[in-house]
């Protein structure tokens, strides 16, 4: 058997019992703005102007079902993957400037509960070290089944 990082261990879910599996229901987007990746958001576009903000780990998205009505909905967001972005001192140069620039309200952290996953929530807490303003943040872990494994403030 091989051995290695558990983010990239081999799962198949086909058997996991699904809520609603079999209906079709539309959900709508609670997406505001565009573009969403770290790289290519401007931190002082003025959707960040104020906002409550959810810093995402990719997989978040697709791992939480209800993503966009429990933590998408009337926040702005940045998507990055701790794992394989590269150059992420960029990353914390634009959250320092949410907190700084932007003046945000608040900073929430969504991560899987994989262990390269932590990098972002370490990122975020050394940008928000090195601003001149303190917002709160929350960080939130996903299972990869989907379920809230771990939910604080830091």
């Amino acid at each position: 058997m091989i051995e290695g990082c558990p983010g990239s261990k081999t799962m198949d879910l086909r058997e996991k019992e699904t809520q609603g599996e079999g209906e079709s229901v539309k959900v709508g987007s609670q997406l505001r703005q565009w573009p969403i990746q770290m790289h290519l958001i401007s931190p002082t576009a003025p959707y960040f102007q104020g906002a409550d903000v959810v810093l995402v780990a990719d997989c978040v998205a697709y791992a939480f079902g209800n993503f966009h009505n429990d933590y998408l909905k009337g926040k702005s967001i940045g998507i990055a993957c701790p794992k394989l972005d590269s150059e992420q001192e960029i990353y914390a140069e634009k959250i320092k400037a949410w907190i700084d620039d932007a003046k945000i309200n608040t900073l929430t952290v969504l991560i899987m509960q994989v262990p390269c996953c932590s990098g972002l929530v370490k990122l975020a807490q050394e940008a928000a070290q090195s601003a001149s303003r303190k917002v709160p943040i929350k960080y939130i872990v996903i299972g990869v089944q989907g379920e809230i494994l771990q939910e604080e403030w830091l």
